[in-house]
């Protein structure tokens, strides 16, 4: 409905006018401004018929349906709109006095806005940007409302109840669904940007889990090329596979919980395949399928378990892994030891990040606990389903 109305406002807003400038000549010859009703009336009849013609010779050029007007008719209303209101000021002065403040009125507006079109032509004319469409709209917005409101007050004053009733009847209305509009689209726009920001802000986000994942992968890396190269090529096809994940998957709002397990597993092999020390790693999965989660989430505790813990330990490193779901809720939970003499606060760059985008993606809905003793350093998250 909306794209239909884009389309074709020009007609909408032609046969708008078309019915105003009809009713106006109704109520012109209802208090005996006879020619300006005339002129009125024989405007409101040939609005339709110009835009039939102008239909015939612009038929094949539909985006000119999609314009209020043309630069053309945007000169000749204004002078159109002043003639009505000289007519009407000479017509009904000094018989009609309110009809005369009102047409006097409405002359000043006729004036206003021909200046802005001449502004606008002259700053199109020397290249400078011309008056925003919001700048427009407000003046058209406050024109409407103190000038309506003018004029209720000049037909009150002049004790014509019958037109005061009669505007008074569309004037409020419209004024309180203008207001409305203005408000809702307000609204819409703070929510739009916030929501924007919010998704600007968890990409740049996820964009980080890489190169802090990466980074350390490819250090480890380093070192093994040179002692043992069939085992750094495995490393670095496994290494392929998992920015491959990163990459695209990362990329998306959401993945199957499958997927996320799948990649994290691989984290494991790939540091199983590095270390040569013995490590023991349990990795439990007792989730459903059926599960979407935010891609590249857990791999942040993963990857904290195994740089404050394994990394700093000879032996006896130990790593457990834990993940289930319970009606909507998946918990994960990494638990490892490590060495007590070593710095163990884990307060970087990946923690601050999942924190972050915890509470982008899962706003009410995640807890995230932490758990030291002497030795044992244990995580544990838990996220609604999304």
């Amino acid at each position: 409905m909306e794209l239909f109305f884009t389309r074709y406002k020009r007609v909408f807003i032609t046969l708008a006018l078309s019915i105003a400038f009809w009713i106006s000549g109704e109520i012109c010859s209802h208090y005996g401004l006879h020619y300006t009703s005339i002129l009125f009336i024989l405007t409101s009849i040939s609005f339709p018929i110009y835009l039939l013609f102008f239909w015939i010779f612009n038929r094949h050029k539909n985006e000119v349906f999609s314009k209020i007007l043309t630069h053309w008719e945007w000169r000749v209303i204004p002078v159109l709109s002043a003639l009505f209101c000289l007519l009407g000021i000479i017509e009904s002065n000094p018989e009609r006095p309110d009809f005369t403040a009102v047409f006097s009125l409405f002359l000043v507006y006729t004036v206003l806005f021909t200046v802005v079109l001449i502004i606008n032509y002259y700053r199109q004319k020397k290249g400078v940007p011309l008056l925003s469409k919001s700048f427009i709209n407000k003046l058209i917005f406050w024109s409407f409302a103190i000038g309506i409101g003018r004029i209720l007050i000049l037909v009150d004053e002049y004790g014509d109840t019958d037109a005061l009733a009669f505007i008074a009847i569309f004037y409020f209305p419209l004024l309180i669904i203008l207001v409305l509009r203005w408000v809702f689209k307000q609204t819409k726009a703070i929510l739009t940007l916030k929501n924007e920001k919010a998704k600007t802000e968890l990409q740049h986000l996820k964009s980080q889990v890489n190169p802090h994942f990466f980074f350390n992968t490819l250090n480890n890396l380093y070192g093994l090329v040179g002692t043992d190269a069939k085992k750094a090529q495995d490393l670095i096809l496994k290494l392929s596979d998992m920015m491959r994940y990163s990459i695209y998957e990362g990329e998306k709002d959401t993945v199957t919980l499958e997927e996320e397990v799948d990649y994290l597993k691989n984290y494991i092999e790939l540091h199983k395949m590095r270390y040569r020390k013995e490590i023991d790693i349990k990795f439990i999965n007792d989730s459903s399928e059926n599960h979407k989660v935010m891609p590249l989430l857990f791999i942040i505790l993963l990857e904290n378990a195994f740089k404050h813990g394994v990394e700093n330990l000879r032996k006896d490193a130990y790593v457990y892994v834990h993940i289930s779901t319970e009606g909507n809720n998946i918990q994960f939970t990494v638990e490892n030891n490590f060495d007590s003499t070593a710095i163990t606060e884990q307060s970087g760059i990946g923690l601050k990040n999942l924190k972050r985008r915890l509470e982008l993606g899962y706003l009410n809905k995640h807890a995230l606990s932490f758990t030291s003793t002497e030795d044992v350093y244990k995580v544990a998250l838990t996220i609604s389903k999304l």
